[in-house]
């Protein structure tokens, strides 16, 4: 190996990439479908860990030819371990007091965060990374983590037998490259079109492709051996391609879905080496990317973007879950949440990370002994590790009693009425029992009104004092004799039952989770099939919104076809106004489309609903189906 006494120096504007990336991630999380691309900043740290650990260990190899690896984890621990085992201290604390039905598996997952195997926990047990709607772990984001922490552990070991084996650059430079390529194909050959990637998402082995390209990036552009003085033509091909790697981050942040086929299939990887390319541009003394990336603003953000990073989505679930009306005022609760993110995450550089980075555990005993005397000079610090004993004593309390079971009452019993209801439907989905429990009722309709004319007279003063939700009997014959086929999300799941008992021609296709891109496949399969019936219902936007484009390929799907879709009742999510207006605008595109309007119907009515404010209670179904039913027949 050459030698290289250089000192390493400190790249200002990498703290800039450090915020350029967390304030992506953040981004995304406050609105994944206007920053769709922002989970891409979890690439860019990824590069910027796996170049300046590999440029520490490069260094120091050169130096005594060999690895402190003990130092080394030590110095990992101090600047890392902090503020993880306050983060997941402090939110396991919250949980127990009040989140507890969230305590479930928080024994593991604390375990499993502090060892950092937590990415595999969460393959292990299914977790998904994308469901916008279903219930969220305050935890979720922590998997990066657990990829950077089995980085640190293992990669001294293996960096040192490739310098001891290969001897140079090239060869070490090749294999790191190849390896990183073969976990990029792994990713590639993993994804499964229509299944949630959270596998591949989570992974190492599909992830780590992103901290091998910044080591194999420090093998070859180490940062002490990079010359300040070039020449300008130099500089300015250096400028050229840091200015159009940025442009292209950019861009990529607003335009790579996390579930797209492309992003598993190269457009990751390939995101990931224009970062590559940018950090180069900004490690480099001779550029001017570097002082690009260099700012006031930048500086203090990215010396807190760990724990912005890691307080993110604590704040962003327990937030969301106390207040009601995100729909109402989205941006002004964005600006509530990023607000707390930043100002508990300076509280934990300044209090927490910096203080025990720099502290002497030699002297720890000493400090002890101090921090218990009557007249400590420590005075008011003390308050902070009392508070947080009382954290840790709550946490633990969680930990010991936590269900075997989800403690929420309400997301039980909705699933149990969703279970049930797919049980039924697809009974009721046969076509051969359809024709049979139609023309039974039929019959059964026909008796009734030939026994005798006065009850067909009845009927009129029934229905002047029946029930809001009740039909008539006129619309309810109407109803045995239409054929719908019905396409939708969970909360058409929780109404399936109800809705084709009043429709027994109705055909429902309804699945939790779905997103308006999921209904495109199963909308053209049924058209292919022949299953598409003349009318057409779709409930779906619960889970998120949707583009035009996709929303125009659904439409395609059902061609001319009388469509109604139910629009959506969230007040949880940001994203409940922005798909109401988007079926309101597209009503005036489509011809064959009528928007059912439940999100207005059903708006001052809070006891129609379960705890989530979104999916109608058993009371709230008989409105649901009703509704839906007088709005199709009125239409159809």
């Amino acid at each position: 190996m050459e030698a290289n006494r250089k000192k390493r120096r400190y790249i200002t504007g990498f703290d800039g990439i450090r915020s350029l990336a967390v304030v992506a991630v953040i981004l995304y999380h406050l609105v994944p479908y206007d920053i769709q691309g922002g989970y891409l900043g979890v690439p860019i740290f990824f590069v910027l860990s796996g170049y300046l650990i590999t440029d520490i260990l490069n260094a120091e190899i050169r130096k005594s030819g060999k690895v402190n690896v003990w130092n080394f984890y030590k110095k990992r621990m101090k600047r890392l371990y902090p503020a993880l085992v306050a983060m997941v201290i402090g939110t396991s604390a919250y949980i127990t007091l009040f989140q507890r039905d969230m305590l479930q598996n928080i024994r593991q997952t604390i375990i499993a965060n502090l060892v950092y195997v937590y990415n595999w926990v969460q393959v292990r047990q299914g977790q998904s990374y994308f469901d916008r709607f279903g219930p969220q772990a305050p935890f979720t984001h922590l998997w990066s983590l657990s990829i950077e922490g089995q980085f640190y552990l293992f990669w001294p070991l293996i960096l040192t037998v490739l310098w001891v084996l290969l001897r140079k650059k090239q060869p070490v430079f090749d294999v790191i490259f190849i390896v990183a390529f073969i976990s990029a194909l792994m990713m590639a050959l993993l994804y499964r079109q229509g299944q949630d990637p959270s596998r591949i998402y989570f992974g190492t082995d599909t992830r780590m492709f992103a901290i091998l390209l910044g080591a194999a990036l420090s093998i070859l552009w180490p940062s002490g051996s990079l010359k300040s003085n070039l020449n300008k033509k130099g500089r300015w091909f250096l400028d050229m391609i840091g200015t159009l790697s940025l442009a292209l981050i950019i861009l990529m942040f607003f335009n790579m879905p996390g579930e797209s086929e492309l992003t598993y299939r190269g457009g990751m990887f390939f995101f990931t080496v224009i970062a590559t390319l940018f950090v180069a541009t900004v490690a480099h003394p001779g550029a001017d990317m570097n002082s690009v990336m260099s700012n006031p603003l930048f500086t203090w953000l990215g010396k807190r973007s760990y724990g912005i990073y890691l307080y993110q989505f604590p704040v962003m679930i327990f937030y969301e879950a106390r207040v009601t009306n995100i729909a109402d005022h989205p941006w002004i609760h964005s600006l509530i949440e990023i607000t707390i993110i930043i100002l508990i995450s300076h509280i934990s550089y300044v209090y927490l990370e910096l203080p025990l980075q720099h502290f002497d555990y030699s002297q720890t005993k000493r400090v002890v002994t101090e921090f218990l005397k009557r007249n400590s000079r420590y005075g008011w610090q003390r308050l902070w590790v009392f508070a947080g004993l009382i954290l840790g004593v709550l946490a633990l309390a969680g930990a010991v009693t936590e269900p075997s079971a989800s403690t929420n009452k309400n997301s039980q019993q909705l699933k149990q009425v969703i279970e049930k209801n797919q049980r039924t439907v697809a009974r009721g989905n046969s076509l051969e029992q359809k024709k049979d429990v139609t023309s039974k009722k039929v019959a059964k309709s026909a008796a009734s009104q030939s026994t005798s004319s006065s009850q067909a007279q009845s009927s009129s003063s029934e229905n002047t004092n029946a029930k809001p939700y009740d039909l008539s009997e006129i619309q309810k014959q109407q109803a045995q004799k239409l054929s719908i086929t019905a396409v939708g999300d969970s909360v058409m799941a929780d109404g399936s039952a109800k809705l084709q008992e009043i429709f027994p021609q109705m055909y429902i296709d309804a699945q939790v989770g779905r997103q308006a891109r999921d209904a495109i496949a199963v909308l053209q399969s049924l058209a292919q099939k022949g299953r598409l019936a003349n009318v057409v219902l779709i409930s779906l936007g619960t889970n998120g919104p949707f583009s035009d484009d996709e929303l125009s390929q659904i439409m395609s799907a059902v061609g001319n076809r009388q469509v109604f879709w139910i629009n959506t009742h969230v007040p949880t999510r940001r994203w409940q106004n922005q798909v109401n207006d988007s079926l309101k605008t597209a009503a005036t595109k489509y011809h064959n489309l009528k928007v059912i309007d439940w999100y207005g119907y059903s708006n001052n009515h809070s006891d129609w609903f379960y705890e989530d404010n979104v999916h109608p209670n058993e009371y709230g179904l008989n409105y649901y189906s009703s509704y839906i039913a007088k709005e199709i027949l009125e239409h159809s």
